[in-house]
Parts: C-alpha cells; sequence; structure tokens
C-alpha cells in the first residue's frame, strides 16, 4: 500500500508540507532516536566540508529546525535558511533565539524565509555556500532543486547536500532497509502518534536515486570538485561540488 504522504505528481510538495507540519513539535527527538543522535555528527561534518568563515554568505534549503543554518552561523556566516512548513520555521526561530553562537561583527543568528526550494527569493551568483540536508529527497523534482542550488551559488561557491543514501553492500542494503521499514515507523508512532509520517521514508528513497547518481548528474550540470562522502556505509551521504569558475 502507498504511503498516504507520497505523491509522485503535482500534489507532491503540498503533501509533504502536510507530513512536516505534523511532525514539527518532536521532529528533532525523533531524529535523535531514530538515528541515535548521529544526525548531529552528520551535519557537523557537512558543515566542516563548506569551510564557511567570515565574510561568506550561505543559504540552507529546506532548513527545517535550522541546525545546519545555525551551525554555518557559528563559523561566522551571514546565513539564510529557507523552508516551505511554518511549523518548522517556528521550530528553527526558536532554537536560534535560544542557542545561537553570535560570532564577532555577525548577525546573531541565521534569517529564516518560508519559500519554496524551487524558486528561491534570491539572485544568481549570491552565495558562497549553499546547503541541504535532508531536503532532496523531498522535493518534486530534485535535479530542479540541483539546479537552483547551482543558480544561487557564485563561481567557485560550495554545494552540498546531506541525505540518506543507498548502501552499495547488499548485505548492509538490506539490514538498513528492513530497520527503515520496520523499526523506524514504529518510532514514529509512538513519538509523534504517526506511523504513516516514517514510513514516508523509505517509500520516497525508494524513489530517489543513490548517491552515486546524484554525483553524476552534479558533473552533467557542469559542476566541479565532485565527491560523495559516505557515512555508516553509505546508510547517509553528502555531496559535494563547486560551481565552475569562468575563465
Amino acid at each position: 500500500m502507498a504511503n498516504s504522504f507520497f505523491d509522485p505528481g503535482e500534489q507532491r510538495a503540498e503533501k509533504v508540507k502536510a507530513l512536516f507540519t505534523q511532525i514539527s513539535a518532536r521532529y528533532d527527538l525523533m531524529n535523535d532516536v531514530q538515528i541515535f543522535g548521529l544526525h548531529r555528527y552528520w551535519k557537523r561534518h557537512l558543515v566542516r566540508l563548506a569551510k564557511g568563515r567570515p565574510g561568506n554568505r550561505a543559504l540552507d534549503l529546506c532548513c527545517g529546525t535550522g541546525d545546519i543554518a545555525i551551525a554555518l552561523t557559528r563559523r561566522g556566516a551571514q546565513v539564510a535558511g529557507v523552508d516551505f512548513s511554518v511549523k518548522m520555521l517556528e521550530e528553527a526561530n526558536h532554537k536560534a533565539t535560544t542557542d545561537h553562537h553570535p560570532s564577532s561583527g555577525q548577525d546573531p543568528g541565521p534569517r529564516f524565509f518560508c519559500g519554496d526550494a524551487l524558486r528561491v527569493p534570491f539572485a544568481d551568483n549570491t552565495f558562497d555556500i549553499v546547503t541541504v540536508g535532508y531536503g532532496l529527497r523531498n522535493l518534486p523534482s530534485w535535479e530542479a532543486g540541483l539546479r537552483e542550488m547551482q543558480r544561487v551559488a557564485k563561481p567557485g561557491g560550495r554545494l552540498l547536500a546531506l541525505e540518506f543514501g543507498k548502501p552499495s553492500a547488499p548485505l548492509w542494503r538490506s539490514i538498513y532497509f528492513g530497520y527503515l521499514r520496520w523499526v523506524v515507523p514504529s518510532m514514529g508512532r509512538v513519538l509523534t502518534g504517526s506511523r504513516e509520517a516514517y514510513s514516508y521514508i523509505l517509500e520516497s528513497l525508494t524513489h530517489y536515486p543513490d548517491q552515486q547518481e546524484v554525483a553524476s548528474k552534479m558533473r552533467a550540470l557542469g559542476l566541479v570538485e565532485v565527491r560523495v562522502v559516505d557515512l555508516l556505509g553509505g546508510v547517509m551521504s553528502i555531496n559535494y561540488a563547486e560551481k565552475k569558475v569562468e575563465k
């Protein structure tokens, strides 16, 4: 039976928005429980790879409750976070207000905007860093999401996408998918009251390419320095690329 939150058609965005609105209050708790808090390490790893520093401008798409945006701010970057869920942005604003670590001479925290990751309200060639954490998989078109990231990045800008991966080892992949199929939805039912919201993860991942295919698309778009960082045997991955500097 198909997941009620997954729709590969025109209603995709509205259904995903409904999902995150429903689970926003316990989103962080569920992340800590379902992957044993490892998401915090993986987000820090992404931020290190982004090499943010004072003076950089950064955009975090599908920013959710703001972890990556806040971490980039702590590195001194001026950060904008964009998400289409008002409820998730409320959580992000609360977190940024109560737990920010402003750098000298920088704004006290990221600025969050409600918007569409496929049509962000920023000009071409604006950001030194463009990130997305657990977001490309949820877009109506992940390829269009990459193109939008490329559009708003400056020449030489870094693009990074953290996402559920697909391990290449068959046995490990089977164990991992079994965990997503049976264990995670049960946790979701207990902690958020919705099994469907967390069975959505595997459903959406089934329709999303593996990390090497994402890397191939990055190369096809003309991005350079493309690489894949596998985490926990490919259970999670970071796709990294840079926007080409035209000579």
